[in-house]
C-alpha cells in the first residue's frame, strides 16, 4: 500500500515508507461542555482536556506526551477491515535540537493490535519534525497530525500506541479496545470526521483522508467534514443522517443517497460550525440495528476547547480588546457568532494561516500561569503575578526580596519595557499583590504593549 504525505504551511514532516504489505502510511504537519460550567471548572478542560476526548470515545495519552487520538474503519480487501489510526499533537509535546539553521525533533511511533487467538500485529516507524524557527518549536496547537494503515480482520482488538522521544526518552502510550466491524453488502460506514478527503469506488482503493483525529471544530470557522461510505448496495437507498447536541434534541437532519452502482460509494456532509450550537455533538447515521454513531465537539477553536460564550469572556479578561469584548458580553445570542468572527480576524496577526498566533499564545500563558502560580487561594492566572505574566509574559528579571517588617517583596523587571513591578505578601501566607504604585504603572503599559502584539488581518 503507497504512503501519501502532505504538509501544511509553517512545518515539514518527512515519512517513509513502513511494512508496505501490511500498511500505509501517511504524515501530517500542520496545522461539551455543560452550561454551568464555572471560569475556573472550564481551566480544567480548557488545558487538560482528556476527560472531554474520552468522554467523545477518542483514547489520550495523558502523561509525558500528551495526545488525543482515533480510530476509523473503511472496507478493505476481501472480506478485510482497513484501520485508519489517527493521532493528534503538537510541537512542544517533543525536545527539538539545532540542526543546521533550523531545528529538528525525532521519534518513534509504535502501534499494537492484539486479538485473541490470534497473532499480534505491530507496527513502528520512525519520524522527523523539522521546523525553521525556534518559536515553531513552542507550538500549543495541534501541529502535528499522524497517521497510520491497517488491514486487519474484523473482531476485537486492543489497541496500543506508543510515542517515544528520541530526544529525552519521554513516552505517551494510550490503550483502547476497538471493534474492527464487517462490512457486508447494504452496509454504511459509521460517520467518519475528516480535515480533506477524496472518496473512493472499490474496496481495493486507497483512502486518501486527512482524519479530524480530536472531532473538533472552531464555531464560525471551518465546516465539519462527516465522510460515510456504503458498501455494496444493489439498489439505490437513502440513510438518514442526524445530528444532535447535548440535550440530545436534533439540530441538523438530512439524507444520504447512494445509487446501488459501485462496491463502494462514498459520501461527504458538510456541516456549518456556526449553524451548530456551541459543545458536544452527535452525529448518528441510519436507524435501529444499523444505526452508527461518532461525537464531535464545537469550540471557538481548534487549538483550545471552550465551549461557552461567557466562559471566554472570562477568560480572555487579560487579553486586551476590551470594546470588542464588552460588544460580545451584551450581545444578543443571535449576534454574538459574527462578533466572534469579527473578533478572531481582527486580532489575529498573520491570516495567511488557519490559527490566531495572538489567543494562541494568550492561552498558551494562561496555562501557564496557572501551573507556576499556586497556593493564593484562587487559579494560578487569577493571581496579580498571573496577570502580569499573561499580558506582558516572562519578566526580564526577578528579585526574591527577604522578608521585612512590611512584608516579602518580589520586582519583576522589564528591560524593554523600562518597567519595574513590585509584588507584596503582606499577610505572610504567600499572596503576592501588586502595590498600587506599580498596579498603576502596570496598566499604563499593559495597554500600550497589548496593542502592539496585535496587528489586524482585516
Amino acid at each position: 500500500m503507497r504512503l501519501i504525505s502532505a504538509c501544511r504551511p509553517r512545518a515539514a514532516h518527512v515519512a517513509a515508507a513502513l511494512l508496505p504489505l501490511l500498511a500505509g502510511c501517511t504524515a501530517w504537519q500542520r496545522v461539551g461542555e455543560r452550561p454551568a460550567t464555572s471560569p475556573e471548572q472550564q481551566l480544567t478542560q480548557l488545558f487538560n482536556p482528556g476527560a472531554l476526548y474520552t468522554r467523545l470515545g477518542r483514547f489520550v495519552s495523558p502523561t509525558q506526551i500528551f495526545y488525543v487520538g482515533s480510530a476509523a474503519f473503511v472496507p478493505g480487501r476481501g472480506d478485510s477491515t482497513l484501520a485508519v489510526i489517527g493521532l493528534s499533537l503538537s510541537n512542544r509535546e517533543f525536545a527539538f535540537q539545532r540542526e543546521g539553521t533550523g531545528y529538528a525533533a525525532k521519534y518513534r511511533v509504535e502501534y499494537q493490535l492484539v486479538r485473541s487467538g490470534t497473532p499480534t500485529i505491530l507496527l513502528a516507524r520512525d519520524e522527523v519534525i523539522r521546523v525553521a524557527g525556534f518559536q515553531e518549536t513552542l507550538r500549543t496547537d495541534e501541529s502535528v497530525l499522524l497517521q497510520q494503515e491497517i488491514l486487519v480482520a474484523p473482531g476485537e482488538y486492543q489497541l496500543t500506541v506508543r510515542v517515544r522521544d528520541l530526544g529525552n526518552a519521554q513516552i505517551g502510550t494510550a490503550t483502547q479496545k476497538v471493534v474492527v466491524p464487517h462490512f457486508t453488502p447494504g452496509s454504511v460506514t459509521a460517520p467518519i470526521l475528516a480535515y480533506q478527503v477524496r472518496g473512493r469506488g472499490a474496496r481495493s482503493d486507497s483512502l486518501p483522508i486527512v482524519l479530524n483525529s480530536r472531532g473538533t471544530v472552531a464555531f464560525g470557522g471551518d465546516t465539519l467534514l462527516v465522510y460515510l461510505e456504503g458498501v455494496g448496495f444493489r439498489v439505490p437507498t437513502v440513510v438518514p443522517l442526524e445530528v444532535r447536541d447535548e440535550r440530545d434534541s436534533v439540530i441538523f437532519h438530512t439524507k444520504v443517497s447512494f445509487t446501488g452502482s459501485r462496491e463502494i460509494e462514498s459520501q461527504v456532509v458538510r456541516i456549518a460550525p456556526d449553524s451548530a450550537p456551541l459543545g458536544q455533538l452527535e452525529i448518528v447515521v441510519g436507524s435501529g440495528a444499523t444505526m452508527q454513531r461518532n461525537s464531535a465537539v464545537v469550540s471557538f477553536s481548534q487549538n483550545w476547547v471552550v465551549t461557552n460564550f461567557d466562559d471566554l469572556l472570562s477568560l480572555l479578561r487579560y487579553f486586551g480588546q476590551d470594546t470588542r469584548l464588552n460588544a460580545m458580553r451584551k450581545a444578543s445570542s443571535g449576534d454574538r457568532a459574527a462578533l466572534w468572527r469579527e473578533f478572531y480576524h481582527a486580532t489575529d496577526p498573520n491570516p495567511q494561516t488557519p490559527e490566531n498566533e495572538a489567543l494562541d499564545r494568550y492561552f498558551a500563558l494562561v496555562s501557564l500561569a496557572n501551573q507556576r502560580f499556586l497556593g493564593e487561594g484562587v487559579a494560578g492566572w487569577r493571581t496579580d503575578r498571573g496577570e502580569v505574566f499573561v499580558a506582558l509574559g516572562d519578566p526580564d528579571e526577578v528579585l526574591d526580596q527577604a522578608p521585612v517588617q512590611q512584608g516579602r517583596y518580589i520586582r519583576w523587571g522589564y528591560t524593554d519595557l523600562r518597567l519595574a513591578l513590585f509584588f507584596q505578601d503582606v499577610s505572610g501566607f504567600g499572596r503576592f499583590r501588586l502595590t498600587s504604585q506599580s498596579r498603576s504603572d502596570f496598566e499604563r503599559v499593559r495597554v500600550r504593549f497589548q496593542s502592539q502584539q496585535v496587528t489586524p488581518g482585516s
